[in-house]
């Protein structure tokens, strides 16, 4: 049994790290990852470059002296977004993406695209100028089941969307499904997915069966077992086009605790531990490191990390906090449901 692996420091390329007390709390429990793209979803939404660098600048503060966690921004994309903002502010190296929520998707979407035709001028000086675009990939119809939603948005958004643009680089965030898997494959060169953690963990009946566990409701939700299996094949398969993005979001518990309760899993702090058990029983332990250090790199342009990180199984699980304070709230850490025995250390 391996006791031991070194690995490039990990990227984590879809991040929530929130502001105000919140932020204070989580990013210093992010701050292990090398390169985060940090995700725009603020009240209000971060819309243009100069919001994105003082929000930068705010999640800078909040790091650890010495933290080796390099914000990568993103804008909000909207209706109105300006197309010259946009590429002046990925020239001036202040975001590295655009996020392209579909309104009322997710936490905080309200103000996303509604309209595709409105965004295409931004979407064409987006490919001319070589900035990815990150895609919540969901449609909102009332009428197409949840589970549905992201097999719908490829079929009736995503491939459309593709092919009028097919120099534009697209990222499938926190894909759920086989059909997700399958259109990644698909896509060429200019087309990647991320796999978060939790996603490689739990399934529908972990949210339903038994009870209802607020703490595994996140938006992709989670799909049948068949679908998680897909996944955990992708994760682990080596191939470029799969890398890791958490989707690490946090929410206080009084939000997550309500009739009706925030989507989202925050899994930022114990993330390598449990990846290293999934790919641990995959038999796949030598491609952990092109999935959470190699591949996403390579996808947006950039040399993998120098430094290493060390992950040792041990007899004892590692120790990980339930719940982490935020001022007068708690955040709940996502809960594998099973021992985690691989412990992260610097190398």
């Amino acid at each position: 049994m391996t006791e031991s692996i070194t690995l490039r420091r990990p990227d984590d390329w879809h991040l929530h790290l929130r502001d105000g007390a919140m932020l204070s709390a989580v990013a210093p429990l992010s701050a292990g990852f090398g390169r985060a793209i940090i995700m725009p979803n603020l009240v209000p939404p971060v819309v243009t470059g100069q919001q994105a660098a003082a929000y930068r600048d705010r999640i800078l503060a909040a790091l650890p002296e010495g933290a080796p966690l390099q914000p990568q921004m993103t804008l909000y994309l909207t209706d109105g977004t300006d197309p010259a903002d946009v590429v002046a502010a990925h020239r001036d190296g202040i975001i590295r993406a655009v996020k392209l929520y579909p309104a009322g998707a997710t936490t905080n979407s309200a103000s996303g695209v509604t309209d595709f035709d409105r965004v295409r001028p931004v979407l064409d000086a987006m490919a001319e100028a070589g900035i990815p675009l990150c895609v919540h990939g969901e449609v909102t119809d009332s009428e197409v089941d949840i589970f549905d939603r992201e097999a719908v948005f490829i079929d009736r958004i995503l491939d459309p969307l593709r092919r009028a643009t097919p120099d534009l680089r697209v990222v499938m965030e926190h894909i759920t499904t086989a059909d997700g898997v399958a259109y990644a494959r698909s896509g060429g060169e200019n087309l990647g997915a991320t796999i978060t953690t939790h996603h490689l963990v739990i399934n529908r009946n972990a949210i339903l069966a038994g009870g209802i566990r607020p703490h595994y409701y996140c938006l992709p939700v989670a799909k049948r077992e068949s679908h998680r299996l897909a996944l955990r094949e992708a994760a682990t398969s080596g191939e470029a086009r799969f890398f890791l993005g958490t989707d690490s979001a946090p929410h206080p518990d009084s939000a997550k605790l309500q009739p009706c309760g925030c989507a989202g899993c925050f899994t930022a702090p114990n993330t390598m531990s449990i990846l290293a058990h999934v790919f641990e029983q995959e038999g796949k332990l030598d491609k952990l490191e092109a999935f959470t250090s190699l591949n996403g790199a390579a996808f947006y342009g950039m040399a993998p990390n120098e430094d290493r990180i060390r992950l040792t199984r041990r007899d004892q699980p590692a120790s990980y906090p339930e719940t982490v304070s935020t001022g007068d709230e708690t955040v709940t850490l996502f809960d594998a449901g099973f021992p985690l025995y691989w412990h992260l250390e610097d190398a």
